[in-house]
């Protein structure tokens, strides 16, 4: 065993026992300090990380009151063309496809051996109804990356839910050694009307991992309580949100992970194959003709 290898195997072993919350809560607060030695600290993570700093609307680092500002960045106007076909869904963040496919049994790939259930993802055994037969798409936003999330297609909000859970990492060697992490992680389930069906959109919190906010219920997490947490929207609640394929809905405060499930008939890109780097508007998936 390799001393990477022996690292990760480590990591996953300490990880069930630490005090995921705690950890988050205090990221939290570390990231929106407005201290003098920000702007050092920002130059210091884009350059360990790569950070493409020239597709950023703001890319001098003194220009971020705070880290937190700096890691939910915008971009230029122009950084992200989005996917124009009409039958085409688009990656909703920059990433990497963690895994994608055919949703088989209710199952969902969550790393090689390792699977979960989507009526455990959606804590909905009725709602994950909707996506037998259907496809799916994982997505893992690194540190280096984009943190906005966007829409896969056009879709009108039916359905907001907060899952409370454990923030265990969703790094590569975590989903490779520990089991169901995203059925057992804080998420927040998104559930929209599209052209072809329903579609969901889940976005995954894990530790370091210190909120995620949406554009139209702003801060989500963290949430008081650990009841889950049901928000309806439509015509009959006189709450409509109605979103564009590539506009923002949403972000996370540190990086973490978003699922795509899709109803069947869309059909993930053939292109595609897992670990393979994506971009926020590039091509992820295709209505059946």
């Amino acid at each position: 065993m390799n001393l990477n290898n022996l690292k990760a195997l480590l990591f996953n072993l300490i990880q069930p026992v630490l005090p995921h919350h705690l950890i988050s809560r205090l990221v939290f607060r570390f990231t929106r300090l407005k201290a003098p030695w920000t702007a050092w600290l920002i130059r210091r993570f884009a350059r360990a990380y790569r950070v493409e700093m020239a597709e950023a609307a703001q890319e001098n680092p003194a220009d971020y009151p705070t880290f937190n500002a700096f890691f939910t960045r915008s971009l230029k106007a122009d950084a992200r063309p989005v996917d124009a076909d009409e039958k085409s869904w688009v990656s909703p963040a920059d990433g990497r496809v963690s895994q994608l496919g055919f949703i088989q049994s209710g199952n969902l790939l969550q790393a090689k051996s390792r699977d979960y259930r989507v009526d455990e993802l959606l804590a909905d055994g009725s709602l994950a109804e909707s996506f037998l037969n259907g496809a799916f798409a994982t997505v893992y936003l690194s540190p280096r990356d984009y943190h906005r999330v966007h829409m896969p297609c056009d879709g009108k909000l039916r359905l907001m839910r907060h899952i409370p859970g454990r923030l265990f990492s969703v790094g590569p060697n975590t989903l490779a050694g520990i089991d169901r992490v995203f059925a057992r992680n804080e998420r927040l389930v998104c559930v929209f009307d599209t052209h072809a069906g329903p579609m969901a959109m889940v976005l995954v919190g894990a530790i370091n991992v210190a909120a995620i906010e949406t554009v139209w219920a702003g801060l989500v997490t963290p949430p008081a309580g650990k009841q889950i947490s049901d928000y309806h929207y439509g015509a009959d609640t006189g709450l409509n949100i109605e979103l564009k394929k590539g506009q923002e809905m949403g972000r996370f405060n540190m990086g973490s992970t978003v699922i795509i499930l899709a109803p069947p008939g869309v059909v993930m890109d053939e292109h595609l194959v897992p670990e393979q780097p994506i971009k926020q508007g590039e091509l992820i998936a295709r209505v059946a003709e």
